[in-house]
């Protein structure tokens, strides 16, 4: 790999966090759906495949543990975590249910969904979006270009591109973007 193939990488990642600084009002709206979820007492639950599988699990992460501030821990699960239940899910039931099971048995109204993916096109992500409907539980999803995903959620965080690494390294910058919000909202309630 030559010095101006990474140069040129870096240049349309650049390119696409400046084209990202237009979702600030949807940050700002879909921060304040963490908060009144956290705030009602629900949970925020995340999910995603592969690398998606890894920022779901990093963002709640910032939530039990800590992102800047020093606070008690937020109510956050990863979907993607307990390897007895995905693969009892996915051998009894088909790949496609491992998350929508877990919704069905955890998720209540109050709670909110967040589903990260590149495609938006994951069987199993359309199902957990769809269990979690069904449930009254609301949704957001941080996707690439959107997919068919992005009209099964309540909030879909565009990234537009098609470069998997690209649309993944921001939506982790973007998460952390929210989690910053929703620390501020938090701190900030009486």
């Amino acid at each position: 790999m030559s010095d101006a193939h990474i140069a040129a990488s870096l240049g349309r990642l650049a390119a696409l966090a400046t084209e990202c600084t237009g979702l600030a009002p949807q940050l700002r709206r879909v921060a304040d759906r963490y908060a009144g979820a956290l705030r009602g007492g629900g949970t925020l639950y995340f999910c995603g495949n592969g690398g998606s599988a890894a920022d779901a699990q990093h963002a709640a992460a910032e939530y039990v543990v800590r992102y800047r501030a020093t606070r008690r821990p937020l109510a956050a699960v990863a979907l993607t975590t307990d390897s007895s239940i995905l693969t009892a899910a996915g051998n009894d039931l088909g790949f496609e249910q491992i998350f929508a099971r877990q919704i069905e048995a955890l998720c209540r109204q109050g709670d909110l969904l967040v589903l990260h993916s590149t495609s938006g096109r994951s069987p199993n992500l359309l199902a957990a979006a769809r269990a979690a409907r069904a449930r009254g539980v609301a949704t957001v999803a941080f996707l690439g270009r959107g997919g068919p995903l992005a009209t099964e959620v309540d909030d879909a965080v565009l990234v537009p591109s098609d470069e998997t690494g690209h649309v993944q390294l921001l939506h982790l910058a973007l998460e952390h973007l929210v989690v910053e919000l929703v620390e501020a909202a938090l701190l900030e309630a009486p």
